[in-house]
């Protein structure tokens, strides 16, 4: 069960890197959804 989670949580976390990477090459806008700086998964930027 909360290896399922954790493997969801990775997946959701690896597609919307992507988007931003995406987003940042094409010079769009980043569409993050909340606080950047409440997000404890992207310390190593």
């Amino acid at each position: 069960m909360r290896r399922q989670r954790l493997a969801k949580n990775l997946r959701d976390n690896l597609q919307r890197r992507k988007q931003q990477a995406r987003a940042r090459r094409a010079g769009a806008a980043d569409e993050t959804t909340g606080l950047p700086a409440a997000k404890s998964d992207e310390s190593e930027d």
